[in-house]
C-alpha cells in the first residue's frame, strides 16, 4: 500500500524511513522470469545451480534490486520521485523449493539536499542473515523544504543565520 507523498520536511538524517520483510518464493521466480525473459536455469533448477557452485536455486539479482526499491516507493508515496538508484550484488538470495526466502529491506535517510529538493537514502537488504545488496542508494526528489534553525521563523521571515545559510556562496 502506498503512503501519501512525503516531503523533505518529514525527513531527518539517520531516520529509518521504512523496514519490511518480503517473501520470495519459487513462484515469485517463475513470474519474474516470465516478465523479464531471464530463464537462466540457476533460477529454477537446483541441480544446475549446484553444478555451478551455488547453494541451490537463487533469486534473480534484478528481482532482488527491484523488490528492495519498492520499499522506498511505498514509503515516499510516489514512484516518479526516484531520481537514481544503484547497488552492488554482494550475495545471492537462495530460494527453497518449498516455503520462501525472506528479504529484509531497511531504508535510512543518508542525507538531505534542501537546495536540490532531494534526499539520499541508504537501503540495506538481507536474507538468511547475509547482506545481499551492497552500497544500495537511492536519490529521491520530494516537495517541501527543510527547516534549518536560524533560517526562517514560522511565518517564513528570515532569521539571524539565514544569510550565512543561503548566501551567495551556498
Amino acid at each position: 500500500m502506498t503512503n501519501p507523498v512525503l516531503s523533505l520536511s518529514d525527513l531527518e538524517v539517520g531516520q529509518v524511513l521504512a523496514s519490511r520483510e518480503i517473501a520470495i518464493t519459487r513462484d515469485t521466480l517463475v513470474r519474474y522470469a516470465g516478465a523479464s525473459g531471464d530463464f537462466n536455469a540457476i533460477h529454477y533448477n537446483d541441480a544446475v545451480a549446484e553444478q555451478v557452485g551455488l547453494p541451490g536455486v537463487i533469486a534473480h539479482g534484478m528481482l532482488t534490486m527491484g523488490t528492495a526499491i519498492t520499499v522506498v516507493t511505498d514509503a515516499i508515496g510516489d514512484p516518479a520521485a526516484i531520481r537514481s538508484y544503484s547497488t552492488r550484488f554482494t550475495k545471492p538470495v537462495p530460494v527453497p523449493a518449498l516455503g520462501a526466502a525472506a528479504l529484509l529491506v531497511t531504508v535510512t535517510v543518508r542525507g538531505i539536499d534542501a537546495a536540490a529538493g532531494t534526499a539520499e537514502l541508504d537501503l540495506t537488504a538481507e536474507s538468511g542473515g547475509a547482506k545481499v545488496l551492497g552500497k544500495a542508494r537511492a536519490v529521491v526528489a520530494l516537495p517541501g523544504t527543510v527547516h534549518q534553525p536560524g533560517t526562517a521563523d514560522e511565518n517564513g521571515a528570515a532569521g539571524a543565520g539565514a544569510e550565512a545559510a543561503h548566501g551567495a556562496g551556498a
